[in-house]
């Protein structure tokens, strides 16, 4: 037990069962001290489009939020939720990769997305990372942030010890980005009382 030294990530694609997916992370027993996605769907995987793709890089930036700089745990997920993180991911993978097509179509969906979870009406995409991802560095402002948090966000040992407030998540953001991103967060999230003395 205790973690595996093998780099790779498996993955494995259930056919026609086990809708939907879910990530495993190596500091974890129940898939082998392994980074595994793990999906289903009706239908083949031959050809990943739409949902498919979607879901399958989904799962992958799951991977990415909690085992990053050997540090384990995501302290903003209860923040961001199931899928805000991921939103600016997959569009930033997409461009990496040169997936033009797919890029553009995920920019458009995310652009006029909300959610009910975990703040009801917030444009995770639009008001909160699009504008950090094109303002600060692209690529670069994402990996910051895990960098950043890894080197001043309490842990115990490898493990983050506790999940973050809204205040420290703005906070740690504008580390990233090099910026006091108090202005967008404000924009996308509304600023309470409770926040200023958390980011204070």
């Amino acid at each position: 037990s205790g973690g595996s030294t093998d780099n790779r990530m498996f993955a494995v694609f259930h056919e026609n069962k086990y809708g939907g997916g879910h990530p495993s992370y190596y500091f974890e027993g129940s898939h082998d001290y392994r980074n595994v996605i793990d999906l289903g769907q009706n239908g083949s995987w031959a050809s990943p489009t739409g949902w498919s793709l979607n879901a399958t890089i989904h799962e992958i930036g799951h991977i990415v939020e909690s085992t990053t700089n050997n540090a384990q745990g995501s302290p903003a997920f209860p923040i961001w939720g199931d899928s805000k993180w991921c939103e600016i991911y997959q569009y930033d993978l997409y461009l990496g990769v040169g997936w033009t097509t797919e890029a553009n179509n995920y920019y458009t969906s995310a652009m006029n997305g909300t959610d009910s979870y975990p703040r009801a009406g917030t444009q995770w995409f639009k008001n909160w990372f699009y504008p950090i991802w094109s303002n600060y560095g692209k690529s670069a402002v994402l990996s910051k942030f895990f960098v950043v948090m890894s080197q001043y966000f309490p842990k115990n040992g490898q493990s983050y010890s506790r999940n973050m407030n809204m205040g420290e998540f703005v906070h740690f953001w504008s580390g990233a980005a090099g910026v006091n991103l108090k202005a967008q967060a404000t924009i996308a999230f509304g600023w309470t009382a409770e926040y200023e003395t958390q980011f204070r």
